[in-house]
């Protein structure tokens, strides 16, 4: 009977101590290609099988979770304004907490190549150290009309010498 108590009592001890550990000392979450950050929600199922290798999906959602006053002002070309999205950032976060938190992904990015091509060279970009006008510039030059002639998201324009750059 002792012994029986004992297994349990280590299984149950076991068990809070996997639950309570940090996400990042967790191998079950380090191992998952879903996993970016304790702060983040785990990305959508499928990106380890996305448009571009998981190095860089790892990167623009990170970018974007990261950097809305920079995608905010990035319009996407791939024609998903008529899913509603507003800039790229709506492709790949689809809603925030009212502190500013990622609290879920939009999946749409895991299948769009320009979706993930204009977040990355904007990331590129403002590592560079680019402001936001430069790197709206430079995007709307590579996407003049936008894949197959589609005018871009309804995005704004950053104001120049202001405060967003």
């Amino acid at each position: 009977m002792m012994r029986h108590y004992l297994s349990r009592a280590a299984l149950l001890l076991f068990a809070l101590t996997a639950l309570t550990a940090p996400a990042s000392a967790r191998p079950d979450v380090q191992n998952n290609p879903r996993f970016l950050a304790k702060d983040l929600p785990l990305l959508p199922e499928g990106v380890d099988r996305a448009v571009q290798p998981l190095t860089v999906m790892h990167a623009t959602f990170t970018f974007a979770a990261r950097h809305p006053e920079v995608m905010k002002f990035v319009p996407c070309f791939c024609g998903c304004q008529h899913r509603g999205h507003k800039d790229n950032h709506d492709c790949f976060v689809s809603s925030r907490d009212a502190a500013g938190n990622v609290k879920a992904w939009e999946p749409h990015a895991l299948e769009c190549q320009v979706c993930v091509d204009v977040a990355y060279q904007a990331l590129r970009l403002h590592n560079s150290g680019a402001s936001i006008s430069a790197i709206r510039d430079a995007i709307e030059k590579k996407y003049p009309h936008g894949e197959n002639h589609q005018n871009h998201t309804p995005t704004p324009m950053p104001k120049r010498g202001g405060g967003h750059d």
